[in-house]
């Protein structure tokens, strides 16, 4: 008996305007056409209140990850726009599904092929474009008027009101007075002199929510202020609404919106008395303090902005919280969520200063990753496992080879056969499926060449010592200062700090890149020249699986 197709159902809807019963239409509607069509629904995949315009939903991805394990044979979707309405992802889910042999229906448009990728997508992607336009143009003429054009400014509420028809009129907002007060006392705090990182810390401790329900962070208050963004430099609170001022964009590779700044001449500047929270005597005081700390367009202190970025800034993060390790002063690194959020949300406050830092990992590549006992361990351990793949792609190889054998034995004995009398016609369609067999298992051949055996050059260890050592001392040369950063920072994949007990000091767990270490001494040569150190890694992924064998992640203390 023929087993029904398994299918799994996909439904979406764009905003939190539309209803949660539209799921359930829409799954409803799935349900109805897969027992119609005589489909077992095995799964259902939904996404709420997730724009089309982009594959960052987590329905569409557990889809498509379970769409690699043969979970279901046909994707079912009311519409193809459900998919999605980027004219880019639904040929990229097309062809995912294509290639594992999954097929996708609609309800409206039936079995879906090429040409609905190509029409529905651009229909799609117009859509798209032309309601961008006409969104645009309502929120301007809101904007224009005075009202809310998106988005919630802390110390505010919207007001939800109905015209005489009983329609009802959004846009609108009113004062919120306990967060209104709250606003007034950052003002307040700020121009009296206490730091945006004091004020976060108190607002935390009295337990007092942020604008997101959450705690208060730094960036929170200050901001940008060539953006407009932060509690500081929202010009609401003085009655003076500033529409587009930015606007964002879709990076294709990442899916995430990035914001950029407008220019001025495409603001829209709309006076509203009415929500004044601020006098303004204070917001002067605020952007006189501003100015003396910061210039344009930036809130970045002298001192840092001018710095270079440190050797391996981005890669420290703290052992407590597992928050980021930043600049806390000229010379040294702290937590940022203990000194952005306060105690309440982390308690480390131990810092370590750059030079220390980088000496004490610098001291460790050098001296605790070059171990020779443990490199010897690790380098048998590598050639070890190369040869174990090896000797599999080897079984591999001789398989290919003994059936290569068989296949062209059997066409010589049909060969012999015609020799012999028997008509052709009788074994035409199997000389024919022997010598095109023979062609494929010759070109797998060719192209897999059998592997040699790896052997450990004797001066692996020197020469890799070598290296490291040559690199570090490039730190010091103007020349290859910028290559040997990079070189360094990709041999560490993260620099934890943890505080100990009793004395405060920090504990640095670091944990470096073992295929990249190796790669420095493999690396130099090949019989294509010189390799970068890209090049390198990129040729020993295998390392993946062995780089810990005699080896742990260094520790030591401060």
């Amino acid at each position: 008996m023929t087993q029904p197709l398994r299918a799994a159902i996909y439904a979406r809807f764009s905003t939190d305007m539309q209803r949660d019963a539209s799921i359930d239409d829409q799954i409803r509607s799935c349900r109805d056409y897969a027992d119609r069509q005589g489909i077992k629904v095995v799964e259902i995949y939904t996404d709420k209140a997730v724009s089309g315009a982009s594959l960052m939903r987590s329905g569409i991805q557990k889809l498509l990850r379970d769409a690699q394990d043969n979970h279901f044979d046909v994707v079912l979707s009311e519409a193809l726009d459900r998919l999605s309405r980027n004219q880019a992802d639904i040929a990229s889910i097309y062809q995912k599904l294509q290639f594992r042999d999954v097929m996708i229906e609609t309800v409206s448009e039936g079995s879906i092929s090429e040409m609905h990728i190509g029409l529905k997508g651009t229909m799609n992607s117009m859509f798209l474009k032309d309601l961008a336009i006409k969104t645009r143009r309502g929120l301007k003429g809101r904007a224009q008027a005075g009202k809310s054009a998106g988005g919630k400014a802390y110390g505010y509420k919207n007001v939800l009101r109905f015209d005489a028809s009983g329609e009802p009129v959004r846009g609108d907002r009113k004062i919120e007075p306990t967060e209104a007060e709250i606003v007034r006392r950052i003002f307040k705090d700020y121009a009296a002199g206490l730091s945006p990182r004091k004020i976060a810390e108190a607002l935390n401790t009295e337990g007092i929510p942020g604008p997101t329900g959450r705690g208060w962070g730094t960036s929170t208050l200050h901001g940008n202020r060539e953006r407009g963004t932060g509690i500081l430099n929202n010009e609401l609170y003085i009655g003076r609404q500033i529409w587009n001022r930015l606007c964002y964009v879709k990076d294709p590779d990442t899916g995430k919106r990035i914001s950029r700044l407008n220019p001025e001449s495409d603001w829209v500047i709309t006076e509203v008395p009415e929500l004044r929270i601020i006098d303004q005597e204070l917001w002067d005081a605020v952007r006189d303090r501003q100015g003396g700390l910061k210039v344009k367009s930036t809130n970045v202190p002298i001192w840092d902005r001018r710095r270079p970025r440190t050797l391996f800034s981005g890669l420290m993060s703290c052992g407590s919280c597992g928050g980021g390790f930043s600049k806390v002063n000229k010379h040294s690194f702290g937590c940022s969520t203990a000194r952005n959020k306060g105690k309440a949300y982390c308690t480390n406050m131990a810092m370590i200063s750059q030079d220390e830092l980088e000496q004490l990992v610098l001291g460790a590549l050098q001296d605790n990753l070059m171990n020779q006992e443990a490199l010897a361990v690790f380098c048998e351990e590598y050639a070890k496992e190369r040869n174990r793949l090896q000797a599999t792609a080897s079984q591999s190889r001789d398989a290919v080879t003994k059936e290569l054998a068989t296949v062209k034995t059997d066409h010589a004995k049909l060969v012999d056969a015609i020799i012999a009398g028997i008509p052709a016609e009788q074994v035409k369609d199997r000389m024919l499926s022997l010598d095109a067999r023979r062609i494929e298992l010759e070109a797998q051949l060719e192209r897999d060449p059998a592997p040699s055996p790896i052997r450990i050059h004797p001066k692996m260890a020197e020469t890799y010592r070598e290296k490291i050592t040559a690199l570090v001392d490039r730190l010091s040369h103007p020349d290859g200062m910028l290559e040997a950063k990079d070189a360094l920072r990709g041999l560490v994949d993260r620099i934890v700090l943890v505080p100990t007990e009793p004395d405060g000091k920090l504990a640095i767990h670091l944990e470096g890149a073992m295929a990249a270490l190796l790669a420095l001494s493999l690396g130099s040569k090949s019989n294509h020249g010189p390799r970068s150190k890209s090049q390198a890694i990129d040729n020993i992924e295998e390392l993946v699986l062995v780089a810990g064998v005699g080896f742990e992640p260094t520790t030591f203390r401060l």
